[in-house]
């Protein structure tokens, strides 16, 4: 529905329910992240919650039992429409009823046959529902490896890289730290915090023995541990990657897949839980999820250093001239310090997503 036919005090409320679900990405799936804001007559603000982890609390419960009996005539503002399923939680749109909210705005409708249909149910018990509103902009933002990892059955694939201006993701003798700086490093923290799983080939476990944890959040010391972990997948075919390496330790929990095969890894995860994705491989690993066009966002770390040699950060993706290469459509150039930070959306050159 247009814009025009929601209040400013909800397209507000629902800009803050967005920035609010971002708080909590990568902490309720396979749930999304949702928030959700109640508001009085006079479109003040009078609750709010996000969702919590898979098996608790929905947003709109949250926010409803913070309000009370202000709920009663109130208008609630949720980023995704409220479900209309019982699984460990009951439906949201029967929450909202039973707490006699009147009106309803939503950012996105469902996709998910199993929980959709709650604006139905809304309306049918006599709620106004202004569905859709702001879709674009909130489908853009958190919400939009849940929706893709719903509509494609699996993870929603963001590849993170590192590299030199010359290309190089190590240099000639295999060093590799740091091509990048303490900012952005910082920056990949901050990315692996909003992600559920983390994942390298055994390759990269071999050489550089990471960690794959994160660390010095929110002011805390570089090496501190954030309460929340991703977790940490090692695709290790023929199984080489001995438990003495950093990855096993008890920081936060591994997986070994037995597979080189992206998309069976891809699936082994999806029925994890996992919607979304950090690909941190080398550049094998990057190279065999881009020729299986399995990558769907790419975040590059670009160090003004010249190597000249070394390892490049992607190869063996099957790309042999300028008529198969993968373009990126940018959505944003950011300065790290003197790195610079590009995030971008794979074109495939026949220009289907798959």
């Amino acid at each position: 529905m247009s814009l025009l036919q929601a209040t400013d005090a909800e397209i507000t409320a629902l800009q803050h329910a967005a920035e609010l679900a971002r708080t909590v990405a990568g902490r309720t799936s396979p749930n999304p992240p949702v928030a959700a804001i109640i508001l009085d007559p006079q479109g003040r603000r009078i609750a709010e919650g996000v969702t919590q982890p898979a098996g608790s609390e929905h947003a709109e419960v949250i926010a409803l039992r913070a309000a009370g009996e202000l709920a009663r005539g109130a208008t609630a503002v949720v980023t995704l429409e409220p479900c209309n399923h019982t699984g460990r939680t009951g439906p949201c749109s029967q929450a909202l009823i039973d707490a006699g909210v009147v009106r309803v705005v939503f950012g996105v409708s469902d996709p998910n046959q199993q929980a959709a249909g709650g604006a139905d149910r809304l309306r049918e018990a006599g709620v106004q529902v202004l569905a859709d509103v702001d879709q674009g902009e909130i489908a853009r933002g958190v919400l939009r490896p849940w929706l893709f990892s719903v509509l494609q059955s699996r993870p929603f694939v963001t590849w993170k890289f590192a590299a030199t201006l010359d290309g190089r993701s190590a240099a000639a003798d295999g060093t590799s730290r740091w091509i990048t700086n303490a900012e952005s490093r910082a920056d990949v923290h901050a990315l692996r915090d909003i992600v559920d799983a983390v994942v390298v080939g055994s390759g990269t476990v071999l050489a550089d023995d990471p960690q794959l944890t994160v660390r010095g959040l929110a002011g805390a010391s570089e090496e501190e541990l954030a309460p929340r972990q991703p977790l940490r997948v090692v695709l290790d075919r023929r199984h080489r990657v001995g438990k003495e390496y950093r990855v096993f330790d008890d920081a936060a929990e591994t997986v070994v897949l037995d597979t080189a095969v992206p998309r069976f890894a891809l699936k082994a995860l999806y029925d994890r839980g996992v919607r979304h994705v950090l690909l941190e491989g080398g550049p094998t690993l990057a190279g065999a999820f881009l020729e299986a066009r399995l990558i769907d966002q790419v975040v590059g770390y670009v160090a003004p250093k010249l190597l000249g040699s070394g390892t490049p950060a992607l190869q063996d993706a099957g790309i042999t001239s300028m008529a198969d290469a993968v373009t990126l459509e940018v959505s944003d150039v950011s300065r790290l310090g003197d790195d610079v930070k590009i995030v971008g959306r794979p074109v495939w050159p026949t220009g289907q997503e798959e």
